[in-house]
């Protein structure tokens, strides 16, 4: 499996708008840089800032669970902590997430705009350290472009890989050879070597059209009716740190050390 990095995302707010990064540095058993960072709480999740642990998606504002999310577009400043959100019909909204004061902001925002869509009550969470990964290990995920090409054409309809929500897609692997590596062969990604941990197994999110928030397409049901599982890219473990840059290589199936 010899590719490139086609591109690079975060998702500083879980759930919410990506953002293309250019270049990422990445430490050895780290997460991606500004990575779902924040959540917001739809009703009590029992998660306690103090003391961080990993709780399921359907605890938040995800598109798996809230659709609607998708029309909101957020833009987060690492520098001042401010997230700017926006969406049609509403007026705009600016806060620094770094702040109780912003958190609270943007979580009476977000209800106003939700509205009977979200449970509530609404509330932005984070914890030291913590990141409101899908899965417990799942701290950098990678979709392989050609997989999502091939699905695309067996549904024959346009797929945007944006669906998927990786922080990493990678152009030129066979479609679906990253199914068939075994748990812990390793990836080169630029400077960072990482190691597989599993198939990521689709879920309703998927089904969202990134840019309308319509639940257009059964991405789950294609996936399992054409191809016989539901797995869409995979998460990784970072070996060895360093950066990721557009456009570096992309090597996959060294044998385990």
């Amino acid at each position: 499996m010899t590719g490139r990095v086609a591109s690079l995302w975060r998702y500083p707010v879980k759930g919410f708008t990506p953002e293309r990064l250019a270049q990422a540095a990445v430490a050895a058993g780290g997460f991606f840089p500004c990575d779902r960072v924040y959540a917001v709480e739809d009703g009590p999740s029992g998660f306690d800032p103090a003391s961080p642990a990993w709780i399921s998606k359907q605890k938040f504002t995800v598109l798996a669970k809230i659709a609607q999310v998708a029309r909101v577009r957020t833009a987060y400043d690492d520098a001042s902590g401010v997230l700017q959100a926006s969406a049609d019909g509403h007026p705009a909204f600016a806060g620094e997430l770094t702040a109780p004061r912003g958190r609270d902001a943007f979580a009476a925002w977000l209800g106003r705009f939700l509205g009977e869509e979200a449970s509530g009550p609404l509330q932005v969470v984070q914890g030291p350290g913590h990141r409101f990964t899908d899965h417990p290990r799942g701290y950098v995920s990678i979709v392989n472009l050609a997989s999502v090409r091939d699905l695309e054409s067996r549904l024959g309809q346009p797929l945007d890989p944006l669906r998927f929500r990786a922080n990493v897609y990678v152009d030129g692997w066979p479609a679906w050879s990253e199914n068939e590596a075994p748990a812990e062969t390793q990836v080169l990604l630029g400077g960072v070597r990482a190691s597989l941990l599993s198939p990521i197994v689709r879920c309703a999110a998927t089904h969202v059209d990134p840019l309308s928030g319509e639940r257009d397409i059964d991405v789950v049901g294609a996936l399992h009716h054409h191809l016989g599982h539901m797995n869409c890219g995979v998460y990784v473990r970072v070996l060895d740190g360093g950066t990721i840059d557009q456009g570096d290589p992309a090597f996959g199936a060294a044998s385990p050390r």
